[in-house]
């Protein structure tokens, strides 16, 4: 009997997969921290023998290279894939033996779109069609992006992911499960991707690939495309090449002097404890990104690519759930860090930060005054266009801090969807000196507190 065990990469919004039988598994598109796939199959007792990757990642550094490395399993990549490693090259109708023992075979289907070499893999049990693992072609209501090898294939590569979802569609059974790699909150997705458990026939009937036309299809998803993080552009050069081994040993610990020097230096400090915690007292210029939130992807969005990053935690845990969440997009080695309670992290003499946090109300009462404050709404394009408040000023997240000199003198409340984004950064204009206020609050509550909505296209974006 097959069995597929589901790994979920939560911070990034990916999955990866271990499948196959008593006699032989095979990983597909592993994380790089590939001890918890390493996990599985020892919780399995069995032997992974084949490593899949749907495609060359874009979003994260593959755990792939390596973890067939260890375990002796054959890598398989798609042939058209561009890597300066030794592989095993995958063809479109390749067949493999994961288990055949117990009649478990992986056979490859070419699926262009995500990236020009994707390629679906399809487990089959005694010759019956089992799991399709889709990586970034056939998501759960969607597909993923066509934009993220080169803007002149754009177009060409969305068409391409409207005939490979067909060409899955045709040639799997309803009942198939269809198992994505991306598309549960990772940028890799065209649209906003469902995550529950779906198979052929639901997406058959929701998937905006099966049920419109090529045009129709092709020209909404161009329109929907949102900015691609900043970092996407180091990571498949660095899976090409082969990346190199994880080492999530402790860093060194900072006492306040070394704290303050590299603050002085200006390399990123990093404080990852919650962000309620942050405004009630925090390290003057460190920045604030919540361990519990998508660390990873906001980080490495942000911070100046190669830029020394030291790390503060409210315990030893939470520091190593980071190194683990940032060596996954090629943040291998904190230079620094420091845990416990904040009071012991400035130098002698020296205060803790302070900021306000609020809700939509407060902010509908405090527009109501004499001098009003300025409002900053740090969420991305499409969402702004979705429904914005009247009168804000808009700097998404990602463009901040390198256009906080665009922003009004004046006390700034800072807003986004919920509060995480918001977070962010108020702490990066809290470093930069600037008085900040924190509205720590679902947007639906902006229209419940009253304050005036917009929704459709503005007229020029920014501040």
């Amino acid at each position: 009997m097959f069995f597929v065990d589901t790994l979920e990469i939560e911070g990034l919004g990916n999955r990866s997969y271990l499948a196959g039988g008593p006699g032989g598994a095979v990983a597909v598109d592993p994380p790089r921290d590939i001890d918890q796939v390493i996990a599985a199959a020892a919780r399995r007792g069995v032997r992974i023998s084949y490593v899949a990757e749907t495609h060359v990642h874009n979003d994260y550094v593959t755990g792939g290279l390596e973890l067939a490395r260890l375990t002796g399993a054959h890598y398989l990549v798609p042939a058209g894939a561009d890597v300066s490693y030794r592989r095993v090259l995958v063809h479109d109708g390749d067949d493999f033996d994961v288990d055949p023992a117990a009649g478990l075979s992986l056979r490859a289907v070419a699926t262009p779109g995500h990236t020009p070499h994707h390629t679906a893999y399809v487990l089959s049990e005694q010759g019956r069609d089992v799991a399709a693992f889709t990586g970034g072609s056939l998501l759960i209501g969607t597909v993923g992006r066509p934009d993220l090898v080169e803007p002149r294939l754009t177009e060409r590569l969305a068409r391409a992911q409207h005939a490979s979802a067909h060409r899955l569609a045709d040639q799997l059974a309803d009942e198939v499960p269809v198992l994505p790699t991306h598309g549960f909150g990772s940028f890799c997705s065209a649209g906003q991707a469902g995550t529950d458990a779906t198979t052929v026939g639901a997406e058959r009937r929701r998937n905006d690939a099966l049920v419109k036309d090529v045009d129709t299809f092709v020209a909404d998803l161009l329109a929907g495309l949102d900015d691609i993080p900043a970092y996407y552009i180091h990571m498949g050069p660095v899976n090409s090449a082969g990346p190199a081994t994880v080492d999530l040993t402790p860093p060194s610990l900072a006492d306040p002097a070394e704290l303050a020097r590299r603050l002085a230096a200006g390399e990123w400090v990093v404080d990852l404890r919650a962000r309620a915690a942050f405004a009630a007292g925090h390290l003057a210029g460190s920045f604030n990104f919540e361990g519990d939130g998508k660390l990873a992807t906001y980080l490495a969005w942000l911070i100046p690519w190669g830029k020394p990053v030291t790390l503060l935690a409210e315990s030893p845990a939470q520091l190593a759930a980071a190194q683990r969440e940032l060596v996954r997009v090629g943040i291998d080695r904190p230079a620094a860090a420091a845990t416990g309670d904040p009071v012991g992290w400035p130098r002698p003499g020296e205060q803790l930060r302070t900021f306000r946090r609020a809700t939509f109300a407060d902010l509908a009462k405090a527009l109501t005054e004499d001098e009003p404050p300025l409002v900053l709404d740090v969420r991305r394009d499409g969402e702004r266009t979705a429904g914005r408040i009247d009168g804000t000023l808009h700097i998404p997240l990602h463009q901040l801090h390198r256009r906080s000199g665009e922003l009004p003198e004046g006390v700034l409340w800072i807003h986004c969807a919920g509060g995480t984004r918001a977070g962010i950064a108020a702490s990066l204009l809290d470093a930069a000196g600037r008085q900040v206020v924190a509205v720590d609050d679902g947007f639906g509550a902006a229209d419940e507190a009253g304050l005036p909505i917009t929704t459709g296209a503005e007229g020029a974006a920014g501040a």
